[in-house]
């Protein structure tokens, strides 16, 4: 693919009338913009105390008169920008300075409210409708939010607050969501403090995220780090994640609603990951997964001080299947289990579930996992009459702890095979034995998303 480079003069005088110095600025998105404003020229104030949501609507709604004529970028120089939500728009790119911070007004009442998602028919905290996130757009294309590793900070610590006394109306709002969109790019920034999810994909295609960092105290409450939902084609790399929650959550709806809607979350790449997060998983799969989970890549995974590796989490009433999953590498320390899947998570949308929704749990394969410190290693329970098959662990090495349990394995309601696996599985994953020593599968083929390649885009920044 041409790569292309666009160089653009971005020239401001100061009060004083000092004119300011040019300095380049490059990085690389799937898309390079034709224009370029900066906040400051729709009335911004970074002081951290002005509230510029008014400011970040203004220069959203101008810039997108460019969609047509190259695009454009708002640049957010250095310093504290105080704002409420804001939509995106087609064709666009937001940039954060190195040095500067969005921070979430901390005001719950101005925040707007918007319906629940039609896969879930709830909230997740409340049963009605949902605080809009901070940064939210729908039936867009063509959308870039990145910087120097600006930071985009939630204040989630008020709405942690009102959501254990149980006060809040509606379900805490994301950071990032994305809905209904298409070639997405969230890359080179710092997330903290989420009042709940972090970053949220949801009925999109053509979705790149990297080198991103997410920070939240481990005890805080549902700050996932990634969620990709109901989601095709989508590549997460390079990311450092400590969560209160599952650092990567895949999903693709909940219970009869997400049956109905029907969009599972499909050909997705995860590499490159570092999580800690003591209470939930590096990788998990569901629990809402009623649209279809299937062939998703997971490769070079680390993980410190966390609950579990990878967890498949579904019930009786979920329906939907999650089949073709693929981890390989996974590097472990300190952990509860390192594999585990639960076909009694329960937890559903409402009581109109049907329970004769069983989910398919199908041709789970990990290989290459060395993990040290560790209580268990799986805890693998299926439901009975529905058991998870095809499962596949190869080349397995766990060092157990010194207050490790008794017994490293509990299985139940499940199938598959093991080949070389320390300490030995239990009876239903019998190992293939030297003789017929196997490899468990891991796709040789790529992606669709490996294919959309990262232009280097340059603008110059002009500053005293």
């Amino acid at each position: 693919m041409e790569v292309m480079v666009v160089v653009v003069m971005v020239l401001m005088i100061s009060a004083s009338g000092e004119r300011r110095i040019a300095a380049p600025i490059e990085y690389s998105a799937i898309s390079c913009r034709g224009h370029t404003a900066s906040i400051l020229e729709f009335g911004g104030v970074g002081d951290g105390k002005t509230l510029n949501t008014a400011a970040f609507q203004r220069a959203v709604k101008e810039l997108s008169k460019y969609a047509s004529d190259g695009g454009a970028q708002l640049f957010v120089p250095a310093g504290k920008w105080l704002t409420g939500s804001f939509n995106l728009t087609s064709h666009f790119t937001l940039y954060l300075h190195k040095d500067a911070i969005l921070l979430a007004s901390q005001d719950i009442k101005s925040w707007g409210v918007v319906d629940p998602l039609p896969s879930y028919g709830h909230g997740r905290d409340t049963a009605g409708g949902r605080y809009i996130s901070l940064i939210f757009g729908t039936n867009l294309t063509d959308v870039v939010i990145t910087g120097e590793n600006g930071t985009i900070d939630g204040q989630g610590g008020v709405w942690w607050q009102q959501f254990h006394k149980k006060k809040l109306k509606y379900t805490r709002p994301y950071l990032i969501e994305i809905m209904h969109s298409h070639k997405i790019q969230i890359s080179n920034l710092t997330f903290l403090n989420s009042p709940s999810w972090n970053l949220h994909p949801v009925y999109s295609s053509d979705v790149i995220i990297k080198g991103i960092t997410i920070l939240a105290p481990v005890t805080s409450p549902n700050t996932d780090g990634i969620n990709p939902d109901s989601c095709t084609n989508t590549r997460i790399e390079d990311a450092y994640i400590v969560s209160g929650d599952d650092c990567i959550a895949v999903k693709s709806g909940w219970d009869e609603y997400g049956i109905k809607y029907s969009m599972p979350t499909k050909q997705l790449i995860i590499r490159r990951l570092t999580c800690i997060s003591p209470y939930s998983a590096a990788i998990a799969l569901g629990s809402e997964m009623s649209g279809g989970i299937e062939d998703v890549r997971a490769e070079d995974i680390t993980a410190i001080n966390t609950e579990s590796g990878v967890r498949i989490k579904t019930a009786v009433g979920r329906g939907g299947y999650v089949r073709d999953v693929y981890v390989k590498g996974m590097s472990l320390h300190t952990m509860k289990w390192v594999f585990w899947m639960t076909g009694n998570y329960g937890s559903h949308a409402d009581s109109h579930y049907d329970p004769n929704a069983l989910p398919e749990i199908k041709g789970i394969n990990y290989r290459d996992v060395v993990a040290k410190n560790v209580t268990m290693a799986a805890r693998l329970e299926g439901i009975s009459g529905d058991p998870f098959t095809g499962i596949c662990m190869s080349n397995v090495t766990i060092g157990m702890a010194k207050k490790a349990k008794k017994y490293p394995w509990m299985c139940s309601e499940i199938k598959g095979v093991t080949s070389r696996v320390v300490p030995q599985p239990c009876s239903l994953l019998p190992d293939k034995g030297q003789d017929k020593q196997v490899t468990c599968d891991f796709p040789m083929d790529t992606l669709p998303i490996d294919d959309l390649k990262l232009q280097k885009c340059s603008y110059v920044e002009n500053y005293l």
